[in-house]
Order: structure tokens, then C-alpha cells, then sequence
């Protein structure tokens, strides 16, 4: 279809231009306000200043179009593909814009958001920064990379937005709500938090360098390696954080210890959490209340204990025996493979049990009879 075309009949009163085939038209100027073009491919059309009020263009296709000075104001643009599209002194105010697509877009810094509905949209890679917005929904919405350095995002509702790698230096965040909101290795540098909900979020490598945090609600938000407003990096006891120049990957390293189970007795640790898999040194037959082994000669009770070691460390990881994917036996006799078997299999549902290995060894220490370990994953 044509500009003509579809002009002559939106003046006769047609507003139903589902699908229609609209690439390189040429709409400028145009007053299309209530328009039906939901689905439409609109890609290279020039929109420029075409009124679009309240008009339908869900799931419409508008690649590289040129929009400027167009005016969206209270239009349904749900999942609709702005890649490549120019916007410059665009009207947005009011629109919904749920799961757009906006990577890409050749954006001026002067267009219309107020009360926009942005929602699971893909804002990532943009240059924001400066911006004002009011009243705009961004739940869930996708800034990874995006520039958003002094832009004023108060009071705005930001749950479950993912700013990876966003640059939010002296941005304005008084008020928000970031709950569940992806923050990693975001520079958050002189940021305004004030009163910020950020519950849940995760800021695991972010910096905060001089910051405004005062009544943030930081209630299980994660800030391991973040660098906090002090400009200290927060490395609680126990943890190592490696961050790779290249990948920029994120690896938590969690030492676990627990009063149940024998403590080392040399340069190891009864478990080590990375991220969310855990390292089960091996148990031995040791009672941990008196450190002892204890009944040096029966294979069944020395194995009894060890599994009882082995889930005291399990359960200070957060871990069930559920959560255990390998394990390692150490015999000193394979003939005893059956007695140990017998109490081994207690402690697995035969459709989901690990993977495992059995082997014989010339000596263990303490000369017990059986050392078992083990690898979880949560």
C-alpha cells in the first residue's frame, strides 16, 4: 500500500490498516491519529511530524524510520521494533511501549517520555545520559551498557531492570524503587540513593564511589566487591571475588565451616563455595564432639559417621544431599565395598543419585577404613 492510498481511505473514515505493507512511505505530516496499524511494516517510512496519537502499532515494524518530530502521545507501541529508527523531538508521553525494541535508535537528546510505559523494553547501548523522566514505568527494562550519567530516574519504578555495565555516574535515583534490579559492575559513582529501594538488587562489582545512600532500603541486596560510598570494597571474611578484564565475569569464592563436622587438620577447609557449586573435602570417621575416631575396626559405623560429617557440611552450605552430583569413596579394602554400599545408599533415591567413583587405596589417614567426598550444586 501506498501513502495515497492509505491516506484517501483514513479520510473516508477507514482506521483498520492491520499488516498493511508500508515500507519507504513517505507519511510526513500526516494526521493518523487512532489509527490501526498493528503489525504493519513500516521500515524507512518517514514519519516525520506525522500525528499518531492513540494510534495502534503493536508489533509493528519501525527499522530505521525516520520519527522525527513524531507524536506517539498515548499510543500502543507493545513489543514494536524501533532499531535503527531516528527519534528527535519525539512525543512519547503517555505511550505504551511494553517489550519495544529500542537498541540502536539514532536518539536526540529532546523527546517526550512523561508517563511512558516502558516495560521489558530494550533499552540497552543508549546514550541517556542527562535525561529527565517522569512518571515512566522500566520495570524489567533492558539498559545493559546504556549511558544514563546524570539522568534523573526518581521516583521512577525500576524493578527488575538489568543496568549491567550502565553508566550511572551522578545519576539521580532518590526514590526509586530497584527491587530485584540487576546493578552488576555498574558505576554508580556519585549517585543520588537517597531513599532508593534497592532490595534484592545485585550490585556485585558495582562502584559507589561517594554515593548518597542515606535511608536506602539495602534489605539481601548483594554487594560483594562493590565499592562502597567510603570507597572501601566490601569483601565480607571468607569471600574472594575475581573479576576478568577481558570476559568482565564475576566468580564469589565462599569458605564453609561449621562446629559439626571435624575441623582441618592442616592447610584445607571442610567446603568451598564457588558461585553456586560446592567442594566437600573428604570426611573421615571422626566424632567431631571429641574428636576422635571411633569404632576403628567396624566399616559400617565408621561409614555411618562420615556421611553424618559430610551432611552437617551440606547443610552449613545451604545444600541437601538433593543437591550432591559426585562423589569420590576411598577404601582401604574393596572387600568392605558391600557394607559401605548398604549405608551409602540410604542417603540417595537410586533415580536421582550422583555420579561415583570407588577406589581402593594402600592407607588412609588415621588408618580408618573409609573416606568419602563429595561436589554439590545448588
Amino acid at each position: 500500500m501506498d501513502a495515497k492510498e492509505l491516506l484517501e481511505r483514513y479520510a473516508k473514515g477507514d482506521r483498520d490498516f492491520e499488516g498493511v505493507e508500508l515500507c519507504e512511505v513517505d507519511l510526513q505530516n500526516a494526521d493518523l491519529t487512532g489509527i490501526n496499524l498493528k503489525e504493519a511494516d513500516l521500515t524507512k517510512a518517514n514519519l516525520t511530524k506525522t500525528t499518531l496519537i492513540s494510534a495502534n502499532l503493536s508489533n509493528a515494524c519501525l527499522e530505521s524510520a525516520n520519527l522525527r518530530e513524531t507524536n506517539f502521545s498515548q499510543a500502543i507501541l507493545t513489543e514494536a521494533d524501533f532499531q535503527k529508527s531516528i527519534i528527535a523531538y519525539t512525543n512519547f508521553e503517555y505511550a505504551d511501549l511494553q517489550g519495544a525494541d529500542l537498541r540502536n535508535i539514532s536518539l536526540s537528546s529532546n523527546f517526550k517520555l512523561t508517563g511512558a510505559n516502558f516495560a521489558d523494553a530494550d533499552l540497552s547501548a543508549l546514550n541517556l545520559g542527562g535525561q529527565k523522566f517522569v512518571d515512566v514505568n522500566f520495570q524489567r527494562a533492558n539498559f545493559v551498557n546504556t549511558n544514563l550519567q546524570e539522568a534523573d530516574l526518581s521516583y521512577l519504578d525500576l524493578t527488575g531492570a538489568d543496568f549491567t555495565f550502565a553508566n550511572l555516574e551522578s545519576a539521580n535515583l532518590s526514590y526509586a524503587c530497584l527491587k530485584n534490579a540487576n546493578l552488576k559492575l555498574v558505576n554508580l559513582k556519585k549517585a543520588n540513593l537517597i531513599r532508593a529501594n534497592v532490595e534484592k538488587a545485585s550490585f556485585i562489582g558495582a562502584r559507589l564511589d561517594l554515593a548518597n545512600i542515606y535511608l536506602a532500603n539495602f534489605e539481601e541486596a548483594e554487594t560483594l566487591a562493590t565499592v562502597m560510598p567510603d570507597s572501601i570494597i566490601n569483601d565480607p571474611d571468607n569471600y574472594t571475588i575475581i573479576i576478568g578484564e577481558e570476559q568482565q565475569t564475576v566468580m564469589t569464592r565462599k569458605i564453609i565451616k561449621t562446629e559439626n563436622a571435624p575441623k582441618p587438620v592442616g592447610p584445607y577447609n571442610q567446603a568451598v563455595m564457588v558461585n553456586n557449586m560446592i567442594f566437600l573435602s573428604g570426611q573421615i570417621a571422626i566424632d567431631p564432639r571429641i574428636n576422635q575416631i571411633l569404632y576403628p575396626d567396624d566399616i559400617t559405623k565408621q561409614t555411618e559417621r562420615v556421611m553424618s560429617n559430610l551432611e552437617a557440611v551440606l547443610t552449613e552450605a545451604g545444600a541437601t544431599w538433593e543437591n550432591v552430583v559426585k562423589t569420590t569413596i576411598f577404601l582401604k579394602d574393596m572387600n568392605d565395598f558391600t557394607q559401605v554400599n548398604e549405608v551409602y545408599s540410604k542417603y540417595f533415591k537410586p533415580e536421582t543419585a550422583p555420579a561415583r567413583a570407588t577406589v581402593e587405596v594402600s592407607r588412609l589417614p588415621k588408618d580408618v577404613l573409609v573416606e568419602i567426598e563429595c561436589i554439590a550444586v545448588l
